[in-house]
């Protein structure tokens, strides 16, 4: 028969005993999400709130709500017919004025129609970095660039908060309806703006907020003054250099690479 004590002892044994099991089982999972999470709220440059538009993260920053990004399962809406016409992206291409031999980048390719474009500008001798966080549209441009035997456009999939581009390798880097989509917007941009060149450009094509008229979602939409107010952070090194009004529904916003900008605050 077993003494009191003796029972005891075993009870407390039990205890740390199922106290190891469950941590061996659920708390290195707790632990190791603490961080993240902490890391998340005390980043102070975004804003989370509960009532938002339900097209959009419930993520704010600047002001600005983010919008959800739109699924490879939409890859068809890319390729519509009538883009040409909504959107003029002949005319756009045009404007953007790129050079054979250049290094330039369509960020948030998608399907590629952008991307085949620009490889016709730049030729040969140039590259297209096509960059999506998505492989699945990466897989749709592959079959069309390996089918045209365009070797002068490469593949990048990258991340929310990285383009995964060299530093000062690029001469122009495009966006079209795509920086609004931003996880992480700042992030991004500090890696974006250390990815060109000096005077390098960056080029955000948006549909305007500030027309009523532009059949698009609004949390799809940006201002040319919102833009700006993005861009501003000094370690981005990035001036305004002009705002292009030719095309039916979207801003064509030019910022260029300064030569040395500040260094990151910390």
């Amino acid at each position: 028969m077993h003494s009191r004590k003796s029972i005891t002892v075993w009870c407390v044994w039990c205890a740390i005993l199922s106290g190891l099991l469950w941590f061996v089982f659920h708390g290195g999972d707790t632990f190791a999400e603490e961080p993240a999470a902490a890391k998340e709220k005390a980043d102070e440059r975004y804003e989370f709130r509960k009532d938002h538009d339900p097209n959009g993260q419930g993520k704010f920053y600047m002001g600005r709500e983010l919008a959800q990004v739109m699924s490879f399962h939409g890859a068809p809406w890319l390729e519509r017919p009538e883009r040409e016409e909504e959107e003029r992206l002949s005319t756009l291409v045009d404007l953007l004025k790129i050079q054979p031999g250049q290094h330039v980048c369509d960020l948030g390719a998608g399907s590629g129609v952008i991307t085949l474009m620009m490889a016709a500008r730049v030729g040969e001798t140039g590259k297209v970095y096509a960059v999506d966080i998505q492989q699945e549209m990466l897989d749709l441009l592959a079959d069309k660039t390996n089918r045209l035997g365009l070797k002068q456009v490469e593949l990048v999939l990258g991340t929310e908060k990285n383009p995964k581009l060299e530093p000062a390798s690029l001469d122009l880097l495009l966006m079209v309806d795509v920086y609004h989509e931003f996880a992480f917007p700042y992030e991004m941009m500090l890696e974006i703006s250390q990815a060109l060149k000096p005077g390098g450009r960056v080029v955000f094509v948006e549909y305007r907020r500030e027309d009523p008229k532009v059949p698009i979602k609004l949390v799809h939409k940006m201002s040319q003054a919102q833009v700006k107010k993005e861009m501003s952070p000094p370690e981005f090194g990035l001036k305004w250099k002009e705002t292009i009004g030719k095309l039916p529904r979207q801003h064509v916003i030019v910022f260029e690479r300064q030569a040395s900008p500040p260094a990151p605050s910390p």
